[in-house]
């Protein structure tokens, strides 16, 4: 087996960044700062892990387009082992993110050729020790079928799932039913305070990780500026504190924090330890434009 490998199932977009420095005036020109970079959740997780040196490989799907080409090759540059299936007559997925003069952003994805994965997407599992999940996914139409049958066989292998459940904003699309329904597959869950807030009802973080204990083994909830909380079944609930960093951009830095996190649970290392780490990448990605580290080497 190689060491710790991770198997990363789910999105890979082409990110059109709008950094905006006054607020939109509809019917009329608004001066921004544009830049595209690759994106998507499970793409970003796994260039972050393969960045620092943690092996990744990536479950995915471009279309035939020079999008699909160059974000092939950028993962190629981060050193992320991928699949290769260019789906004709298809547009390689798309997020258009509008990013406020605070730093938050509004996404528009347009998941494209994404939608479909299935069984004969899947490499041999016998190489990887873990599995992280985006839920984009799972929520697509397309996908849906074909992921829950991927899942069943990642299960049969027997090993870990850590799930992202995406934003409320797409799990809206499934409700809260469905998607409290996919935590009986997961080892894991990743997710913020307003998704926790969606699954389990409660406001607050506290309750809502032991309620989401009920359904998986490991939780661990972001809270944006104030940190992290984690914890697993049997154990005592810990937290962390965010790091101080100049914040440009958040997108992306819920995947960074998924990588981060992963590199340390995923070789059984204490929850704490994970947290902290998945903090460290979390603050390292919001300084920066787009999802993904700039230094590649």
């Amino acid at each position: 087996m190689a060491d710790q490998k991770i198997l990363c199932i789910g999105d890979i977009m082409l990110d059109v960044t709008v950094l905006l420095n006054r607020p939109i005036v509809e019917g009329l020109e608004t001066r921004a700062k544009i830049s595209t970079q690759g994106g998507g959740a499970a793409a970003n997780v796994a260039s972050w892990l393969s960045y620092n040196k943690t092996p990744a490989y990536l479950v995915t799907r471009v279309g035939s387009d020079s999008a699909g080409q160059t974000l092939l090759a950028e993962l190629d540059s981060y050193g992320v082992e991928h699949s290769n299936n260019l789906i004709p007559n298809m547009n390689t997925g798309v997020v258009v993110v509008i990013v406020g003069a605070e730093g938050e952003r509004t996404m528009f994805p347009d998941s494209g050729a994404n939608a479909g994965l299935g069984l004969s997407d899947l490499p041999d599992l016998g190489q990887f020790s873990a599995v992280y999940l985006s839920a984009y996914s799972l929520i697509n139409p397309q996908s849906r079928e074909g992921v829950l049958e991927i899942i069943s066989k990642i299960k049969s292998a027997n090993l870990p799932i850590i799930l992202d459940p995406a934003t409320v904003g797409v799990l809206m699309e499934v409700g809260v039913e469905a998607a409290n329904g996919w935590l009986q597959f997961i080892d894991c869950i990743l997710l913020n305070e307003e998704e926790s807030h969606f699954l389990t009802g409660k406001t607050n973080p506290i309750e809502a990780a032991s309620e989401l204990l009920k359904s998986v083994n490991t939780v661990a909830i972001k809270r944006g500026s104030n940190g992290a909380l984690g914890q697993s079944q049997g154990g005592q609930l810990v937290q962390v504190e965010a790091k101080k960093t100049t914040v440009v951009n958040t997108t992306g830095a819920g995947d960074a924090f998924a990588a981060g996190f992963i590199s340390v649970w995923a070789k059984n290392g204490e929850l704490l330890d994970a947290l902290e780490s998945g903090i460290e990448f979390a603050a390292k990605c919001v300084a920066l434009v787009g999802a993904r580290p700039i230094d590649r080497t």
